[in-house]
């Protein structure tokens, strides 16, 4: 019997440790005052969905599929003389219509990160100031022209998926915007 009870209260002592362990182990991480500061700073604003066609050889031979997301500077956001999403998805059809970032023939060149810098510093540029400080490319799939002939002439054809763009490392595009972000479509 007293076995019984020693193993009991050693188990109980176990659980007990094994539970504070993990629950000082799963704390929250420490923020900087620095990095906090420009968290509160900063607005992340869900993009578009946008539909680029991809010309080449004076043709157009398919189309990009994208959404891309932005963190911004919520002071850069009040200062802007139109809404943000609007103004990004502008900027966005004047820098990727007939652009060489993403050859369809060889996507093994592809760079997303170069890609996601080119697409700021554009953005950057045409708003005037510092105003994007993140790019989050949540969807960026490529459909070739006869794909979109077959979905709308109704063919009774498979529908195949979109090809998701995967760059020379590797890397798929699908960030996803942080749990409670702030949408700041209106201005």
């Amino acid at each position: 019997m007293l076995k019984l009870v020693l193993t009991g209260v050693w188990v109980c002592a176990v659980t007990l440790g094994s539970v504070y362990y993990s629950m000082q182990s799963a704390s929250a991480p420490v923020v900087s005052d620095a990095e906090a500061t420009r968290r509160a700073s900063e607005q992340y604003v869900p993009g578009e969905m946008i539909t680029v066609p991809v010309i080449k050889d004076g043709a157009v031979q398919g189309y990009f599929l994208t959404k891309l997301s932005f963190s911004a500077t919520k002071e850069g956001i009040n200062n802007l003389r139109a809404p943000l999403r609007q103004m990004v998805t502008d900027e966005l059809y004047d820098m990727l219509v007939g652009s060489r970032f993403i050859d369809v023939g060889d996507t093994g060149t592809f760079d997303l990160p170069t890609f996601k810098s080119t697409v700021k510093d554009g953005l950057n540029k045409k708003l005037g100031g510092e105003v994007i400080t993140e790019v989050l490319v949540e969807q960026l799939e490529y459909l070739t022209k006869d794909d979109v002939k077959r979905v709308a002439n109704g063919q009774n054809v498979p529908r195949q998926k979109p090809v998701a763009i995967v760059d020379k490392n590797g890397n798929v595009a699908n960030d996803k915007l942080p749990e409670g972000s702030i949408n700041a479509s209106t201005h």
